[in-house]
């Protein structure tokens, strides 16, 4: 018997989260020893305050357009957005309107 390696195909991200009315969704989409991935949809004005991850992470907008704080730096990010951010990196997200995010989390070392 062979251990071939395994893979996680999700065709359409937007399919996975619908953007709730006047509020925030979060759903894990994937998760090992290794990654965690989230995706956040959030109506506009809605927001994440100000919070730290233990790991480092990348967040990935998918739809919308965001306004994120990293530490004192405060910048606009929309669709093909790509963040990086150590770990204990105090951030937080305001979403200018109806977007949807990626958040992958890296376990393990």
């Amino acid at each position: 018997m062979t251990n071939e390696p395994s893979f996680t195909v999700l065709e359409n991200l937007l399919d996975e989260v619908e953007i709730p009315e006047n509020g925030t969704l979060s759903r894990v989409v994937f998760s090992d020893e290794g990654l965690r991935v989230v995706l956040f949809a959030f109506d506009k004005g809605e927001q994440l305050t100000d919070h730290a991850a233990t790991v480092p992470a990348v967040v990935q907008v998918i739809k919308g357009r965001l306004e994120i704080t990293l530490g004192d730096q405060t910048t606009e990010i929309g669709p093909s957005s790509w963040v990086h951010m150590e770990p204990h990196l105090i951030h937080a997200l305001v979403a200018l309107e109806p977007s949807v995010v990626i958040l992958t989390l890296q376990r393990g070392g």
